[in-house]
């Protein structure tokens, strides 16, 4: 959510459309139930990771509705949707399956194990949608298009 407030907060606003962190899946059908949406009431979800065939998978299809829609982009987790050249990184580390993901990055890093403080240093670095891998681009997009029609 702040990744996408920092970037399309103010053209969002606009248009009335506001922005809350989800933290996961595992409560989105009651998460939606309690925003209700329907007609003039529209909902855009965007999930980290979500791979056909798995439990988020399922919710997320489970909700979606003429007048919800849950999108998901490629990867782990949002801060590999920052491209690394905007971090002064080569690239985003490979962590081994089994191991957070997370603290595996900071690890490999070099940086402190602290995720929290991670984010912050990540987010401070994009300025624009040009920091910004053009897969989450496009599906950020779709979900605007979708609760402004």
């Amino acid at each position: 959510a702040a990744l996408v407030e920092r970037i399309w907060g103010d053209d969002l606003r606009i248009e009335g459309v506001v922005v809350e962190p989800l933290d996961g899946v595992d409560a989105l059908a009651e998460r939606v139930r309690e925003f209700g949406p329907g007609p003039g009431r529209r909902l855009g979800v965007l999930v980290d990771h979500l791979v056909p065939g798995t439990k988020e998978w399922r919710i997320a299809e489970a909700v979606t509705s003429e007048h919800a829609l849950v999108v998901g982009h490629p990867f782990v987790d949002v801060w590999q949707a920052v491209k690394p050249s905007s971090l002064g990184i080569a690239g985003w580390p490979d962590v081994p399956r089994g191991q957070d993901w997370k603290t595996g990055v900071c690890r490999s890093l070099g940086w402190p194990e602290d995720t929290g403080a991670a984010w912050r240093r990540i987010l401070s670095r994009v300025r624009s949608y040009k920091d910004l891998e053009p897969e989450l681009l496009g599906r950020v997009e779709e979900l605007i298009d979708f609760v402004t029609a």
